[in-house]
């Protein structure tokens, strides 16, 4: 069926970008390659508490909603500056993590704000020691729920 008011496209759309897709060397989209090689995430829910030391030497608490070796999602009650860099500390199963991180841009919540993080100047041995607590901690929930705890 045909709509007058669509109009008709018979190439491919990039829902972000709304432009044919970028080709790499190998024939597959860059966007593809992209999502093949983007860690895995884990959806904590607030469950992992964490301490942002601001460059000013304040502390703000925030709850960790998502987590990857790449970044994440907290809850805050204020948001932060945009790519302002704080140092993260949190304990994930048995580690602590104390990282330096930049503030994305914040999304308002019903009740404070969700503010996605990114990681930076992280070595691959701490990044590596993350991925590990990660799957280690997804293996507790996984076992704590299957077990009806």
């Amino acid at each position: 069926m045909f709509f007058g008011n669509f109009a008709f496209h018979s190439t491919a759309c990039d829902t972000l970008g709304m432009s044919e897709p970028d080709q790499t060397t190998n024939g597959t989209s860059t966007s593809a390659a992209k999502l093949a090689t983007r860690p895995f995430r884990v959806k904590l829910r607030g469950s992992v508490l964490a301490l942002m030391r601001l460059p000013n030497k304040r502390d703000v608490r925030a709850a960790i909603h998502q987590l990857s070796v790449t970044g994440g999602v907290v809850h805050l009650e204020k948001p932060l500056d945009e790519k302002l860099q704080v140092e993260m500390v949190f304990h994930i199963g048995e580690a602590t993590v104390r990282e330096k991180a930049q503030m994305l841009f914040p999304m308002w919540a019903t009740q404070g704000w969700m503010q996605p993080f990114r990681f930076i100047e992280m070595s691959d041995e701490r990044r590596a020691s993350l991925d590990a607590s990660l799957k280690s901690f997804l293996g507790e929930a996984a076992a704590s729920a299957s077990s009806g705890a």
